[in-house]
């Protein structure tokens, strides 16, 4: 990923967030311009791998979507889906479907592309549901920038359905898949979908 797109992603975060830079910098433990020299000048080039750590963190989001790497996606492997491996791991199906964050993207037949083995405590950390339950998917368009981009993957938990909260699920609706960001009012319960790419 481009250093500029990195930058145009972590911005388009703080603004979203109602974040400032200097405090956004303090978090990292830095000097109160930092943030907004990495913004605005590229200085430094790239994020290192704690400040990566920490702003992943801060806004719940994937260290890949900031530069760094997909650390929970191990090599595909060949088993059982939803069985535990040695070493904690639990293998979860890379589905050959894609949900748009746009118009809809008709899903193709369902089998896997690649089964993917995922660290045991990440999983339950992310998904209150079986591991038979889960699955990978690819999101296709871009219009859930900056949280989610064209190509990535997302961990789709079909057990969670039972309570409605705000989040970003993985909608059927005839015969295409979105992606969307859901809202609960709670006062009236009504459900607001949207995407968070306003443009």
């Amino acid at each position: 990923m481009d250093a500029l797109a990195i930058r145009t992603r972590l911005d388009a975060l703080i603004a979203e967030r109602g974040d400032d830079y200097a405090s956004l910098s303090r978090l990292l433990g830095r000097n109160p311009t930092y943030v907004q020299q990495f913004l605005k000048k590229g200085v430094p080039r790239r994020l290192s791998e704690d400040d990566r750590r920490k702003l992943a963190k801060h806004y719940g989001i994937s260290e890949r979507l900031l530069g760094g790497p997909d650390d929970h996606i191990g090599r595909a492997v060949t088993s059982r889906p939803g069985a535990a491996m040695a070493g904690d791991y639990v293998l979860i199906p890379q589905l050959d479907i894609g949900a748009s964050a746009g118009v809809g993207a008709e899903p193709g037949p369902e089998s896997p592309l690649a089964i993917l083995a995922f660290q045991s405590t990440w999983v339950r950390s992310v998904a209150s549901g079986r591991p038979e339950a889960l699955s990978v998917i690819q999101v296709e368009g871009d219009s859930m920038l900056p949280t989610l981009a064209d190509g990535d993957n997302i961990l789709v938990d079909t057990d969670d359905r039972e309570r409605l909260r705000d989040g970003i699920y993985v909608l059927r609706t005839d015969d295409a898949l979105l992606v969307k960001r859901l809202s609960v009012n709670p006062a009236t319960r009504r459900l607001a979908i949207r995407s968070d790419n306003d443009a």
